[in-house]
């Protein structure tokens, strides 16, 4: 049975490891927060976003799989000015996920302070001393690894994530009338609904997710013989976002939405979840939302090394001096909520409502190359795929009208 187990998990590794990029505080933080101020009503917003986020999934694997070549590498060798493009999404991105770094670092420490004082009575250790253990743990961690070894230690803290958040669900005991009457899709009209829609469509249908599936089912090392795995992985992993996204919101609908209380950050969420679950949950819900935390910061610290490794076309060996460099620059970013005053939960939702700005530039160049014949041949999309991915492109740019109209 063990072995089935681990044989499954194998098998649909580059789908955990997004998850776990995936699903992190800044993920947390906007579904509760949409839970607890909308309950389900903007539950259409998740599904979308996952079912969209499964078709872009398979977009990127199957070119993989079929050309040899990752992401940025064909948008820069396919198109006529494609390196402007691609030169655009990797600084965006490399822009946008160290933005979501200081927050992610900043909520996992705010997080692990709160569970310290809960542990001790009381006792406090400065953030600054958190982050430094958890930032000199994970470059350890990446100047002796290797992919395979993260996408075991990110299975590890995808498990451990799920299984506390439906641990913490059934603990809370939420109205589970009140979470099916508020799926009724609706746009709530008050102030910050069109940002928080585009923020739950940027954490999850996040244009990072895309160019990083390329790479990883590429570190996978599936070839064209693999294109049914490669579905059945994307699968997995888009259902496993919506499930685990969906739990969390069903949490905050079913409590603190029949309150009538509000959520402005995820520190706050064991502050107002303690009292119903007591300090048992209010731990657990610690331990899953850490969990989800640095399953996110091991891919964001990777990006930048990854991304320019795709645009060159070269090996992505970690062990380089650049790669090095690269990972201690991205580590010293994470030191960033100790300095600003901005707390971490604004700037992740400003993270988020930037990634769904850049969704546009990395859906629209898929539906051209899936439909190029000289590079496809005989697996060029059909008209399923191709419906689905104007689909998407049609939710980008409304999640990116969105979030402009948010932000300005």
């Amino acid at each position: 049975m063990k072995n089935k187990v681990l044989i499954a998990l194998a098998a649909v590794g580059p789908g955990l490891f997004l998850i776990g990029y995936n699903i992190g505080t800044g993920s947390v933080t906007t579904m509760a927060k949409s839970g607890a101020e909308y309950g389900m009503s903007l539950f259409w917003v998740l599904v979308l976003s996952c079912v969209f986020t499964f078709i872009l999934m398979v977009a990127y694997g199957k070119v993989t799989l079929v050309t040899g070549k990752t992401a940025l590498l064909n948008i820069k060798s396919e198109f006529k000015y494609g390196w402007i493009l691609a030169i655009y999404i990797l600084i965006a991105l490399i822009i946008g996920e160290l933005l979501a770094l200081i927050g992610v670092m900043g909520i996992v420490a705010d997080l692990l302070q709160e569970g310290i004082k809960i542990l001790t009575g009381g006792m406090v250790i400065y953030k600054f001393w958190i982050i430094l253990g958890i930032s000199v743990l994970m470059y350890i961690l990446l100047w002796y690894g290797r992919y395979k070894q993260f996408e075991k230690v990110l299975t590890l803290f995808v498990i451990l994530m799920g299984v506390s958040f439906i641990v913490v669900f059934f603990m809370l005991k939420p109205n589970y009338m009140e979470i099916i009457r508020g799926m009724v899709p609706a746009i709530p009209n008050q102030p910050g609904a069109l940002g928080l829609i585009a923020a739950m469509a940027g954490t999850t249908c996040s244009a990072a997710v895309f160019i990083m599936r390329s790479t990883v089912v590429a570190e996978k090392g599936w070839g064209i013989n693999d294109l049914k795995t490669e579905k059945k992985d994307a699968f997995v992993s888009a259902f496993m976002m919506l499930f685990l996204s969906g739990v969390i919101m069903a949490v905050s609908a079913g409590t603190l939405h029949v309150m009538g209380l509000r959520l402005e950050n995820t520190v706050e969420m064991i502050s107002l979840f303690e009292p119903l679950g007591g300090k048992l949950a209010a731990l657990v819900l610690i331990v899953g939302i850490t969990g989800a935390g640095l399953s996110t910061i091991f891919p964001i610290v990777l990006i930048a090394p990854w991304l320019i490794s795709d645009y060159t076309g070269k090996p992505r060996n970690l062990r380089t001096p650049l790669y090095r460099w690269l990972i201690l620059i991205g580590l010293l970013f994470a030191f960033g909520s100790v300095f600003l005053e901005q707390r971490p939960p604004a700037i992740m939702i400003f993270s988020q409502a930037v990634q769904a700005c850049i969704l546009p530039a990395v859906a629209i160049p898929i539906l051209i190359l899936l439909n190029r014949k000289n590079l496809m041949n005989t697996y060029i999309a059909g008209w399923k795929m191709n419906l689905g991915v104007v689909a998407v492109i049609l939710f980008s740019f409304l999640t990116t009208y969105y979030a402009i109209v948010e932000l300005f």
